[in-house]
């Protein structure tokens, strides 16, 4: 499939804003340049977690880089609810934008064909209010505005705040990556996973800066968990070095929680994350009853379990 045929699975949205750039055609006389990050925005994190992804066949991916912990108002909650009308439906979309930079790179192609950009971000966007929001009164970020920029770059994804206002976001997918996707048959599925988790960093509280940043890594997978687009490598019995280790092994290990202290537990934790500067100890006796660590050597045992019976 061509470049330009691809882009026809972007019909049929009017927020969806496209910007091409055809950087093939250099004999123009204002050539394209590749588009700088805004200034003073957060700058592409250093591989501190590394989050979990489909790997290609014949050549390894490019190494990923985390995503950067989202931008939060300082305001206390009282800000927040004046942002989010309770009688408001679920679901409050942002503006989505996506930007190719380089339309003729194969990783333009692939996405453009694999999935409907304006579909995927809004159904993702569901996902994330259902899992994290689906009950008054908790309210996520104020985020006014989505823009995805697919590309070429090291690494997987990262999101950032505007410098201007950090109820703007924007979402960095990297074309190397995407081409690198293998086999075919996961293209879309790895794509989906990958832009569900950056968007969760859109919709996400922090414990006004405090929380780890594995458990908003691994906060991110667990929704990405919850809606079956777990890449095939990722393994729940693998027991990781510690509960905030970050992307997948703490994604399980909310999971276990979720399951332990009933359905919404995890949605709790975002809410409290909204209200309270994180204090661990704390934090997780009056979410759960009990200090993390003491939950986390109960998550491993059961890990350990399950490998004896294999």
């Amino acid at each position: 499939m061509s470049p330009f045929s691809a882009t026809n699975n972007l019909s049929g949205t009017e927020t969806l804003h496209i910007h091409l750039r055809l950087s093939q055609y250099r004999e123009e006389t204002s050539p394209p340049v590749s588009m700088p990050l805004p200034p003073a925005t957060t700058p592409v994190p250093q591989p501190v977690f590394m989050p979990g992804m489909s790997h290609a066949a014949e050549s390894p991916a490019p190494a990923p880089a985390p995503s950067a912990i989202p931008t939060r108002p300082k305001d206390d909650e009282t800000t927040d609810d004046k942002n989010q009308d309770p009688s408001s439906p679920a679901t409050s979309l942002p503006r989505l934008r996506l930007h190719v930079q380089d339309v003729a790179h194969p990783g333009s192609s692939i996405f453009l064909s694999s999935v409907n950009a304006a579909t995927v971000l809004r159904s993702s966007i569901d996902s994330i209010h259902a899992h994290l929001y689906s009950q008054p009164p908790s309210s996520p970020p104020p985020t006014r505005s989505v823009t995805l920029v697919l590309r070429d770059m090291d690494g997987v994804a990262y999101t950032t705040g505007s410098d201007l206002d950090p109820d703007h976001k924007e979402i960095h997918f990297s074309l190397r990556y995407i081409s690198s996707i293998a086999p075919s048959s996961r293209q879309s599925a790895e794509i989906r996973g990958v832009l569900l988790h950056e968007l969760v960093h859109c919709y996400q509280w922090n414990g006004r800066g405090r929380a780890p940043g594995g458990l908003i890594e691994g906060v991110a997978d667990w929704v990405r968990l919850r809606c079956d687009l777990a890449p095939p490598h990722w393994s729940r019995e693998q027991v990781p070095a510690k509960w905030d280790v970050g992307y997948q092994g703490t994604a399980y290990f909310l999971e276990y929680l979720e399951d332990r202290f009933g359905k919404g537990t995890i949605r709790r934790m975002n809410e409290k994350l909204r209200k309270e500067r994180y204090e661990e100890k704390a934090f997780w006796t009056e979410l759960v009853g009990g200090p993390v660590e003491q939950l986390f050597e109960d998550y491993k045992k059961t890990l350990l379990k399950g490998g004896q019976k294999d």
